[in-house]
């Protein structure tokens, strides 16, 4: 019997607001001060009243936005009920039938890597704009106020808590069950993360807290059948009803995501093959076993008794706030990877670093953008300036992420902490590309860079590190190197390919690495 997964996410992000959800509180996420930014409104005083916070609201709009949702033209905010330490009115203000985003839908996009038959895409040679692809519908995007926390002090028989988080501005995003397999839940919950980020709505850092997952999975029977269709005769699934849903909460890392939905997947297989029931429940994730356990039984929306919040307006939304909400959205990650690939002819790999990594893409165009008065004077031909202009996109691209990154040893890379200018990384590309420095030598360049901010010229000239253009100066060199390395020579003529390696590299060390290496192996040819 096969089955078929079905799977849907509950993602849940903090939102990016100086204030509370509610009141006027400092949304203050790394305030270690325990129940330091709290208020009457916090604590659930008798007597106070909710405010709700227009910028949280307008943030949750402009997600569903960039996620094609439709917005509500009327909303409006309902109290869930339900009984926690760390929620101390007893219910949680949040939204229920009208919530303000519905029906959107994400596309996710497997890398060149995870496809398995290249046959199967639509142009091979593209990178990026033709790579095998799939939707996810989104149901809802609501918001909410966010819980405190509950601390346990170790080794006690009690549990303090904290009401730091209380009233956070919390946003919920609720797919349909779209997913079927744990990289797919993985790669949705990625790519919504870095939109959260580029919409600067949300920090979504998982360890932290500020984004946090919640994954739906059911197994249904499947029924397989031969299709009398004479364009395909391949064997097809015919699915069944769906099974009985387990959720897994609290999934702390895109890892956890993937690993937990595949470890479920199994372990509800195991079980209707055995005959027996799957049990609708909650479920953990052990790390250490790499296992989802029992929590306790699932609760319905039922039991949380929903109502309209008394004391909170309806929310109306024209079209002309809509709009203004909309143009306030810059290039998504979606188009940007177009971009990338259409512009500057990057590879897929090197596309994804700047994607993730925002600062750094922003840092590669202005640097990019720095060479388009040199090529524009170039005197060649357009194809000639053309390539130029490629060969330069991709030796930025590769200083950036190989060296630059190299350099700041896995920190994460923030332009206003680099001394290096946009101007001066371009200087220095150029003097690559012109065969000024050899590649030993940029390596030493840009890190005298990196420590002073100095011009890379000036670094240049100062260490005497410029490449050397004399073909007689260079191979006097080189005949002094091979006077010192006779035996070197006789295993090379003996046969000993290594030893034309070796003697390539005494000669780097003798010129400090200013000799170009071709010229050096030419010369070696000539002589030995």
């Amino acid at each position: 019997m096969e089955y078929k997964p079905t799977i849907g996410l509950e993602i849940h992000a903090e939102l990016r607001t100086n204030s509370k959800m509610f009141c006027s509180c400092k949304n203050d996420p790394d305030e270690k001060r325990p129940n330091y930014n709290i208020c009457e409104i916090c604590a659930a005083q008798p007597g106070t009243l909710p405010v709700a916070n227009e910028e949280a609201i307008k943030k949750a709009i402009k997600t569903g936005l960039a996620l094609n949702c439709r917005i509500a033209e009327v909303s409006k905010f309902d109290r869930k009920n339900y009984f926690y330490p760390d929620l101390p009115k007893g219910y949680q203000i949040s939204q229920y039938d009208k919530p303000l985003c519905e029906e959107g839908y994400l596309e996710i996009h497997q890398s060149k890597s995870e496809i398995r038959n290249p046959k199967t895409e639509t142009n091979p040679k593209s990178k990026i704009l033709n790579l095998k692809s799939k939707r996810v519908r989104i149901r809802r995007i609501h918001i909410e106020e966010d819980t405190g926390s509950l601390v346990h002090p170790e080794g006690a028989d009690y549990s303090l808590v904290n009401l730091n988080r209380a009233g956070v501005p919390l946003m919920e995003l609720v797919t349909e069950p779209d997913i079927e397999s744990g990289a797919e839940a993985k790669k949705f919950a990625e790519e919504l993360q870095l939109i959260l980020r580029y919409l600067r709505v949300s920090n979504a850092d998982m360890e932290k807290g500020g984004m946090r997952v919640e994954v739906n999975i059911s197994l249904s029977k499947s029924e397989a059948r031969n299709p009398k269709s004479k364009t395909n005769s391949k064997l097809k699934i015919k699915n069944s009803k769906l099974g009985t849903k387990v959720e897994i909460k609290n999934l702390n890392s895109f890892k956890v995501v993937e690993k937990a939905v595949d470890f479920e997947i199994q372990r509800q297989k195991k079980i209707l093959e055995a005959g027996e029931k799957v049990i609708q429940e909650t479920r953990g994730w052990d790390d250490k076993k790499e296992a989802t356990f029992s929590q306790r039984e699932k609760e319905e929306a039922h039991d949380y008794r929903y109502f309209p919040e008394p004391d909170l307006p309806l929310m109306n939304f024209g079209e002309k706030y809509i709009e203004s909400i909309k143009a306030e959205i810059s290039e998504l990650p979606a188009s940007k990877r177009e971009r990338f690939e259409r512009e500057y002819g990057l590879d897929e790999k090197s596309i994804e670093i700047f994607i993730v990594n925002k600062d750094l893409s922003e840092y590669y165009e202005k640097i990019v953008s720095e060479f388009e008065k040199w090529i524009g004077h170039d005197s060649h031909s357009e194809k000639v300036n053309s390539e130029k202009e490629k060969k330069l996109h991709k030796l930025v691209a590769n200083y950036l992420i190989s060296d630059l990154l190299g350099i700041l040893s896995g920190k994460e890379f923030i332009e206003n902490e680099l001394k290096i200018t946009a101007e001066n990384f371009a200087e220095f590309i150029k003097m690559i590309y012109e065969e000024e420095i050899s590649s030993k030598v940029a390596k030493m360049v840009l890190a005298e860079m990196v420590n002073t901010g100095n011009d890379p010229s000036n670094i240049v000239d100062e260490h005497n590190w410029r490449q050397i253009q004399d073909a007689g100066e260079l191979e006097k060199i080189i005949k002094n190197v091979l006077e010192k390395n006779q035996k070197a020579i006789k295993d090379y003529q003996s046969g000993n390919k290594n030893a034309l390696q070796f003697l390539a590299g005494q000669i780097m060390k003798e010129t400090r690495g200013t000799a170009d290496p071709k010229k050096v192996r030419e010369i070696l040819d000539k002589i030995i």
